[in-house]
């Protein structure tokens, strides 16, 4: 399956209402933002678009109006993060039925698979569509790790394009090299660590602060891709203090609350999680204000 996925990818926000119902013309409007500033493909429904927060038929509409307003510009993948292997094959169908370009699926949620068991549970969902699948790595957050190892034996499946590394590990990047060579396109997944990824082999980045900083971040990524890592280097040092929140258990709130800071949508998330407050929030804010004030001017 050949398939040309590079770049800046966000991991979108979805936005909400006052009364936490999902907010379609907002999260488009954003959506939108994002495509002027350069990215080169989006990812609705991953863990900043707070997927496993919303209904299976608001995932559905959330999917669908995307697809539809995107309009074949960009790629457009939907996180598949479901607690049953069952229903992350439903979710598969449906979005490849919807005209979704990609899949990014995550491993089963709550139950902490092991190497068998997570293989059976992405090739399933493989075999439920056509649709091309980036695997997403996070044993951080989901407590299952695809090693190295685990890739090399999933690589006779085809639909099994991409990776998005988010282990925190930044030697996977070269481990996936060694075992794996070329038989992948690596994403980075770890906003503070991608251009150490790029550097390492790496020809994505999904992201999560561009949601907040899309200018920003294309700007890092043709730097670096034009091979003027020195520039890129004085850029990534200004926004690593912002690409810190995007490691924290409440990146979705630190995210959005950037996001909201700098004219894109609102800090609405969806209980379970709660608006920051007192402290943590005036402290977040401090970095995202700091890092507003001091933004580099973005020309390559």
């Amino acid at each position: 399956m050949s398939i040309s996925w590079r770049g800046v990818f966000p991991a979108a926000t979805t936005q909400f209402r006052e009364d936490s119902s999902v907010d379609l013309p907002a999260t488009l409007e954003h959506v939108e933002k994002m495509i002027d500033a350069g990215i080169h493909g989006l990812i609705m429904l991953g863990s900043v678009g707070e997927n496993c927060a919303l209904e299976y038929g608001e995932k559905i509409e959330v999917l669908k109006a995307t697809i539809e307003h995107v309009a074949g510009r960009i790629p457009v993948l939907s996180g598949v993060a479901e607690c049953t292997t069952a229903l992350a094959c439903r979710f598969a169908a449906d979005a490849e039925k919807l005209g979704a370009d990609g899949l990014m699926v995550l491993p089963a949620m709550i139950y902490k698979a092991d190497p068998r068991e997570a293989i059976a549970h992405f090739r399933s969902v493989a075999k439920a569509s056509g649709l091309p699948i980036m695997v997403y790595n996070n044993p951080i957050a989901y407590y299952v790790d695809i090693t190295p190892k685990m890739f090399a034996e999933m690589a006779d499946e085809p639909k099994f394009v991409a990776i998005k590394e988010s282990s925190e590990n930044v030697r996977r990047i070269t481990d996936l090299k060694n075992v794996c060579g070329d038989r992948y396109i690596l994403f980075s997944g770890v906003d503070d660590l991608v251009l150490e990824s790029l550097l390492l082999g790496a020809v994505g980045w999904v992201s999560g602060l561009v949601n907040a900083f899309p200018a920003e971040n294309r700007l890092i990524w043709d730097l670096a891709t034009a091979g003027r890592w020195e520039e890129a280097l004085e850029v990534y040092r200004w926004y690593t203090p912002l690409l810190h929140l995007d490691t924290h258990v409440k990146l979705v709130q630190y995210i959005k609350l950037a996001a909201q800071e700098c004219g894109f949508g609102t800090e609405r998330v969806r209980a379970p999680r709660l608006p920051l407050v007192g402290e943590e929030r005036e402290r977040i804010l401090g970095i995202i204000r700091k890092g507003i004030a001091t933004r580099p001017a973005v020309t390559v």
